[in-house]
């Protein structure tokens, strides 16, 4: 058990040296702590994202990150606690991005063909025009943010003054609303 303990200590001195370089700017100190830890953060992403290619990604990422924060990090001994919270974070954009890609796929898939035509085929689009403008003025400023201006659910909270639940409520409501207004179903 004690040379497992001196290892540990050996290894978290190293650590705290490269950092305390890295965060006077030596370019080399950098470099060598990235290859101590990059594997250990890809690793770390992966379990958080299940998938290697993401998880490299946001790694990556996060490599950024780290290195242009490295100077504001106080405590050298908080470096590893530091970079994972930050892989966290890049993981959670990752894996927030490619939900509202799926989401996204999903709901264009959703839609009727026939309003899938080409922009210079107004007549076709028309009918959507039209059943948006019925929908209540929240839905409709959801529908329009969210799709329209490509925004995300928290850019079009922050946009409309609401809670993001409040956002996804609206926007599965117009969705329903819009479906039953195109398909005919309303009264």
């Amino acid at each position: 058990m004690g040379s497992a303990t001196a290892r540990l200590n050996r290894e978290r001195a190293l650590d705290e040296y490269l950092v305390a370089s890295a965060k006077l700017g030596e370019r080399a100190a950098m470099e060598q702590l990235a290859r101590r830890w990059h594997p250990k953060l890809v690793a770390h992403a992966w379990r958080l994202t299940g998938e290697r290619e993401m998880a490299r990604e946001a790694a990556q990422n996060a490599w950024r990150e780290i290195l242009r924060g490295i100077r504001g990090l106080q405590d050298d001994r908080a470096f590893a606690a530091w970079a994972y919270r930050i892989v966290s974070r890049s993981c959670a954009r990752e894996i927030g991005s490619a939900v509202r890609e799926r989401d996204l796929k999903a709901a264009v898939a959703a839609e009727p063909h026939d309003l899938c035509a080409a922009p210079d085929e107004p007549a076709q689009t028309e009918p959507l025009r039209q059943a948006i403008r019925q929908l209540p003025a929240g839905e409709r400023a959801a529908i329009a943010l969210y799709h329209f201006e490509d925004m995300r659910v928290a850019e079009v909270a922050v946009a409309l003054a609401i809670p993001a639940g409040t956002v996804k409520t609206r926007l599965m409501n117009a969705r329903r609303k819009l479906r039953a207004i195109l398909e005919g179903d309303t009264p």
